[in-house]
């Protein structure tokens, strides 16, 4: 049998702002990535988002970004290991505070967008941001880029650790991840999508925007809850496994 997580990026509107379909999607994932107010959300967004999700059954992490509302978290910045270290502390710890507020305890921690791809390159960045994982709660669960340096990092300090893969994203061929400004660089085809991950689940390989085939690991299947297809490719790609005999469960039963 395989097992997959399904987890997604919620609780990133701000005030007046409203983005994704955070209600409709939260009861078709199994682990929510809980924005903590750097490139996005706001104290009220994260308790409504964590009370949401205690409500469904689901588990819910951390997702530290870099402190850039304006750029979404996507802009890179210049920041040494020991602030990438802060930056995620002060995150992870303020995620904490709701869900301990409703009884509920964190299962994971994944970087966001520029924060997530510089430090599946550059090692010394991914171990400030583990060492801030590992002075919170050893037992929280790393959430990164399959052949990552955050992967490596974490399991070089001894951290729980979870690959993950992007059903909408194509890939280099050392396993990162297409920049978005590039041609090809999302798959907007749901059944290629689709497809894709089951090969990444089954057979832990996926061709490189080259056209090479590469190894891949998959614990956990990112599916993005603000584009406007995006419920209905999570109900789609909850289907299709079901039929390849693929379980979805949360990174803690896995």
């Amino acid at each position: 049998m395989y097992r997959i997580d399904l987890n997604s990026d919620l609780g990133e509107s701000f005030g007046r702002y409203t983005l994704g379909m955070d209600e409709r999607i939260i009861p078709l994932i199994t682990s929510a990535n809980v924005a903590c107010g750097y490139h996005a959300s706001d104290p009220e967004v994260m308790a409504k988002t964590v009370a949401m999700a205690g409500e469904a059954g689901i588990r819910v992490g951390a997702h530290p970004g870099f402190p850039d509302l304006m750029g979404f978290g996507r802009r890179n910045m210049a920041v040494t290991p020991k602030e990438a270290y802060a930056y995620v502390l002060y995150q992870i710890g303020a995620l904490d505070g709701f869900c301990r507020s409703v009884g509920m305890k964190m299962q994971h921690v994944k970087p966001h967008g520029a924060l997530y791809n510089m430090a599946a390159k550059d090692y010394e960045l991914a171990k400030g941001i583990c060492q801030a994982v590992a002075d919170f709660d050893r037992e929280l669960i790393v959430l990164a880029l399959s052949g990552g340096q955050l992967a490596r990092a974490a399991a070089d300090m001894g951290l729980r650790t979870a690959l993950e893969v992007f059903a909408d994203r194509a890939y280099e061929e050392d396993g990162t991840l297409v920049a978005r400004g590039k041609p090809g660089a999302m798959i907007t085809d749901e059944d290629e999508a689709i497809g894709r991950v089951v090969r990444m689940v089954k057979e832990q390989t996926v061709t490189a925007i080259t056209g090479k085939e590469i190894p891949i690991r998959a614990d956990s299947v990112c599916v993005h809850g603000d584009g406007e297809k995006a419920l209905a490719f999570v109900e789609k790609i909850r289907e299709v496994f079901r039929r390849e005999g693929i379980e979805v469960c949360s990174l803690d039963r896995r």
